[in-house]
């Protein structure tokens, strides 16, 4: 295997020890794994070679809650997220996710269980490897596999890779009820650490960035949500 095909995971802790027993731990699985101190430091870098980012949210500086905001949603990176944080509330953990995090894991941490959620974040589809098909047009909608993006009357418009398999399900099966567990499963993938309410957050915030099409992401109250496009 060449060592551009080795998966690149960037580690950004302003504890030096955690960064390094990750290091440590992550290339002896095989991975090529890079440190920061400081998410100032990690901006510093080329973040695109990387397929995956660990991120310590409670920092000096910046904490990693802005750093994933800015891979997201300023540097429009779809590269996966794990936050590694002391942080364990509920309301913490949804603010992750709804900043497109692919994992949450708290610390005190098993070195075993966080090597075995990195490989199941890493197992999932490349979302430049799936698929392509033809764009999907829904009233003034259109979605772009190719590009993994969503327009709206021409326009497009900025989603988090969560938001745009929410409406990437839900375009594809108009009228279709879906429940939450369904929507976690789809988008989410294999991580079962995600909360049902995470889905609530999301759907939230799609609204928000749909606009006048935000009414047709429908709630249907006990059974889940749909796209109706008479709303």
């Amino acid at each position: 295997m060449k060592t551009s095909d080795i998966p690149f995971i960037l580690v950004v802790d302003d504890e030096e020890d955690i960064c390094e027993i990750i290091k440590f731990n992550l290339e002896s699985e095989g991975f090529r794994v890079e440190t920061a101190n400081s998410a100032e430091e990690a901006l510093q870098k080329s973040l695109s070679r990387y397929h995956l980012f660990i991120l310590d949210i409670m920092m000096k500086g910046m904490s990693g809650f802005r750093l994933a905001d800015e891979i997201h949603n300023k540097k429009k990176l779809k590269t996966p997220v794990i936050f590694l944080t002391a942080k364990s509330t509920e309301n913490d953990k949804l603010t992750g996710f709804s900043l497109g995090a692919d994992d949450y894991i708290t610390k005190p941490f098993s070195v075993r269980e966080l090597i075995a959620r990195v490989k199941a974040v890493m197992r999932r589809p490349n979302p430049q490897e799936i698929q392509e098909h033809a764009n999907l047009k829904i009233a003034g909608l259109e979605l772009d596999p190719e590009k993994k993006t969503l327009f709206m009357e021409g326009a497009r418009v900025d989603l988090t890779p969560h938001e745009y398999y929410i409406m990437m399900l839900l375009l594809n099966n108009t009228g279709k009820v879906f429940t939450r567990e369904e929507i976690l499963n789809y988008a989410w993938k294999d991580n079962i650490n995600v909360l049902d309410r995470t889905v609530d957050v999301h759907i939230t915030r799609l609204r928000k960035k749909l606009g006048e099409y935000g009414k047709n992401i429908v709630s249907r109250s006990g059974h889940g949500y749909c796209f109706e496009i008479d709303a």
